[in-house]
């Protein structure tokens, strides 16, 4: 940026035909962005957006995809897991790939894979296959998120900066939101394979408009020999390990299980090491002291806080509606259709919004609208179901679509263009990491909480109550008039009923405990965002 500046100021001199100072006085033109820095931005976000939504298509469909390879229940679930494990280590590694590689040829190379494994994916024969499979289009996948965001930061001058940051708001918040209504149909109407099968179309185009669009560089090989391999191994160990521990620390009762405990061992070991190593290398894989500055510090914490709510809020109202209200997977993503289809109408605004209004003002109503709509789902009772969720949802699509764009443009304003990898790739990696976490704290706590609920509805379900005994006997006529003889029978299934019914009541009063979580999350992300500066504060730094 320094060394152009001479150059900056004597052209601008020159323009206004006078002194420099005259310069100096006037207002900056605003640089003309080419048609082929706009094609490179939307091809590159459409590729994010495709990655972000397979992990929601493929969870929508994993019931289908189990039974089709003959997977069980536990084991299926590593179906996403290898995806979201091989996402979550190239996430932070993609910054200093692309340097070696090239942007063209690394970001065009792994959208070319992953194109090809998805339709790899389709014609898997048996889990293993199928697990291979996707932790390959993981890696593939999870290159084009940070590489589109790390686009916008250095290809768009400040000024424009929001309205590509909207455009990859759609990938961040719109396609978790729209992917179960996807998957659910495609599923339900189509088989399990189209929804590896829809990522063809878009991705042809997406690779059409990468190859157009971006500039041909050599490759920078030499920065193989000078890699912090040190960190990137310990990185990935550790986030690998991880990632494992919040995905399957459930289903094994977490340190009750000697696998997650020698995992989580590696887990801590190797993340605190990849620290050291980046606080103390001399070339880094990452620059960890971005996190010190402030605006990135908070910014990356309320980025973590809104993963929690983003994925954690695509995870709870699924398994609600399933294990509830008994709907399919085409019911559920039509229920959270009203979280999606308003935010294609509200994200392009949010540009002029923040022309018009401070942007941490915007961040804090779109956190306050996403936590109220959770709010609004604590009291709910066994008819809560598509109707009394739609207003919950629509606000919920307005909270999300105002806070993205706002709050990474707030969090990166100041970035250098030399570090712009590194933001990128710790800015997406806190959000999946933050939604893995919020998953698995979703998981354990509504399994602790229906526990708690059953043990004190169940005091007040007594054979010394005379509405107890009422209900019992009502219940075991019931079951005689439909065919059940014995008398005793017919009491036992009686019994067998009311506890259905206790449970169903507690697993209802544990979901309104989940929806308060999450709300109390994301007040944590509105303060947060309130500690942000002003961005005016920082309009003259950065590279961009």
């Amino acid at each position: 940026m320094t060394a152009l500046q001479p150059t900056m100021n004597a052209a601008s001199a020159a323009n206004l035909g006078g002194h420099p100072a005259q310069a100096a006085a006037a207002p900056k033109a605003e640089p003309a962005i080419s048609a082929k820095t706009w094609i490179a931005v939307i091809g590159a976000t459409l590729g994010a957006f495709m990655a972000v939504l397979n992990i929601q298509i493929v969870n929508a469909s994993l019931a289908d995809i189990q039974g089709a390879i003959g997977a069980g229940i536990d084991d299926g679930g590593w179906i996403s897991t290898s995806y979201l494990i091989a996402e979550i280590v190239v996430i932070p590694l993609s910054g200093w790939l692309a340097q070696v590689f090239s942007i063209r040829r690394y970001l065009l190379t792994n959208a070319v894979l992953f194109l090809i494994l998805s339709v790899a994916c389709a014609f898997a024969q048996d889990l293993p296959q199928m697990i291979v499979l996707r932790a390959i289009q993981g890696f593939s996948g999870g290159v084009l998120i940070p590489m589109a965001f790390t686009l916008i930061i250095t290809l768009l001058p400040k000024a424009k900066q929001p309205v590509g940051l909207a455009l990859f708001a759609v990938s961040a918040t719109f396609a978790p939101a729209i992917g179960p209504t996807i998957g659910g149909y495609l599923t339900e109407n189509w088989g399990w394979r189209f929804i590896f099968y829809v990522n063809l179309v878009p991705g042809a185009v997406m690779i059409a408009m990468l190859w157009f669009s971006l500039e041909a560089k050599p490759m920078k090989l030499s920065l193989l020999r000078e890699g912090d391999w040190a960190g990137i191994a310990t990185m990935a160990i550790g986030l690998s390990a991880l990632q494992t521990v919040l995905e399957e620390g459930n289903k094994d009762d977490w340190f009750g299980s000697p696998f997650i405990v020698k995992l989580s061992v590696i887990a801590a070991v190797a993340l605190t090491l990849f620290v050291w190593i980046e606080w103390t290398g001399k070339k880094p894989l990452l620059n960890l002291r971005l996190l010190f500055r402030r605006n990135f510090g908070f910014g990356i914490l309320a980025n973590f806080l809104l993963g929690i709510a983003l994925y954690g809020s695509v995870f709870i109202l699924p398994v609600y509606l399933s294990r509830i209200q008994g709907y399919n997977a085409e019911q559920i993503g039509m229920v959270l259709a009203w979280t999606g289809f308003p935010q294609l109408l509200l994200i392009p605004l949010v540009p002029r919004l923040m022309q018009k209004f401070d942007a941490r003002i915007i961040i804090g109503v779109g956190f306050a609208l996403f936590a109220a709509s959770n709010f609004m789902n604590i009291h709910m009772t066994n008819d809560y179901a598509t109707d009394q969720l739609f207003w919950p949802n629509v606000v919920r699509a307005f909270g999300q679509a105002l806070v993205f764009a706002p709050l990474s443009a707030v969090a990166t304003a100041g970035i250098e263009a030399e570090n712009a990898g590194s933001a990128s790739g710790l800015f997406n990696m806190m959000r999946n990491l933050g939604g893995a976490v919020g998953i698995a704290l979703l998981q354990t706590l509504l399994t602790k909480r229906e526990q708690y609920h059953s043990n004190v509805l169940m005091q007040s379900v007594s054979l010394l109550e005379q509405a107890t005994r009422a209900r019992i006997e009502k219940l075991t006529q019931y079951f005689m008039a439909h065919g059940v003889l014995d008398p005793g029978d017919a009491s036992h299934r009686a019994f067998v009923a009311v506890g259905k019914i206790v449970q169903k009541q507690a697993f209802i009063l544990a979901f309104g405990d989940m929806f308060f979580l999450l709300g109390v999350a994301l007040i944590a992300a509105l303060a947060a965002s309130l500690l942000l500066k002003k961005p005016g504060h920082l309009e003259s730094g950065g590279a961009h």
